[in-house]
């Protein structure tokens, strides 16, 4: 099976990066024209369901994710490589450290949902559930996560972009599993070089959060809280995010 992907940059350094439940592989607003191309390689996989594999069949799980994430590195030729995983995205990364963990070099998750189970309750179970159904509730989501600070404009095109480009039964499959599969205890202790970037305007995925999941799970880890961002740092802070990101993987 081909894997239709976008990659910007030819340099050593490789690295896939994941995008979140609303996304896409194009869905990172003007970040990408901050990146650097000469020492790094990136590529940008869509999911099952989503943007350029919105016909593809599957079982949409963060499981199947990352089967397409190593089938996509051995297409490439990429024997090892780092990985970004921004919010659900976040998650479908560490699925990749268990699949594989010595082809992984460095981890970065934005505003990324844990390994452990993400519960939904009450009110948040009602608005995240509906949001295949009810596009007022995908803004709803859009609003809260960037903490009450987006425009409408903005707003109404990143839901817009939502429903165009990703399919229905994806999407709601897709949050079945973000939100209850807890593969923990399969990446706690790892070793791995792993930053966790935190909007610190982000109303949901906050430091709080990370530190008592991400932080307690990879010894290692670091927490850099972005300064200016809710959860989509790569609209809202493209350039500082960027050199943020790129430093980590520098090392």
């Amino acid at each position: 099976m081909t894997i239709s992907h976008r990659v910007i940059g030819a340099g050593g350094h490789r690295v896939i990066v994941l995008h979140d439940w609303f996304g896409t592989s194009a869905g990172w607003g003007p970040f990408l024209d901050c990146l650097d191309g000469e020492n790094f390689s990136y590529a940008f996989l869509d999911y099952r369901g989503y943007g350029l594999r919105a016909d593809v069949p599957g079982d949409f799980t963060l499981a199947e994710i990352a089967q397409d994430v190593l089938a996509l590195a051995d297409r490439l030729g990429w024997a090892t490589f780092s990985l970004v995983g921004h919010s659900m995205g976040g998650k479908a990364a560490q699925r990749v450290l268990v699949e594989a963990p010595h082809r992984v070099r460095r981890l970065a998750g934005i505003a990324g949902v844990p390994a452990s189970a993400y519960p939904l309750e009450g009110e948040a179970y009602e608005l995240f559930h509906g949001a295949a159904d009810h596009p007022a509730n995908r803004r709803a989501i859009l609003d809260l996560v960037t903490g009450h600070r987006a425009t409408a404009a903005w707003l109404d095109r990143m839901t817009a972009q939502s429903l165009a480009l990703s399919r229905r039964d994806a999407f709601a499959a897709y949050l079945d599993d973000w939100s209850t599969l807890d593969f923990a205890a399969k990446i706690t202790g790892s070793r791995l070089p792993v930053r966790v970037f935190v909007g610190e305007h982000d109303l949901a995925l906050t430091p709080e959060v990370m530190r008592a999941t991400w932080l307690t799970h990879y010894p290692d880890a670091t927490l850099e809280i972005l300064p200016n961002s809710g959860h989509y740092p790569m609209y809202e802070i493209p350039v500082a995010f960027a050199a943020a990101l790129e430093s980590f993987l520098n090392g």
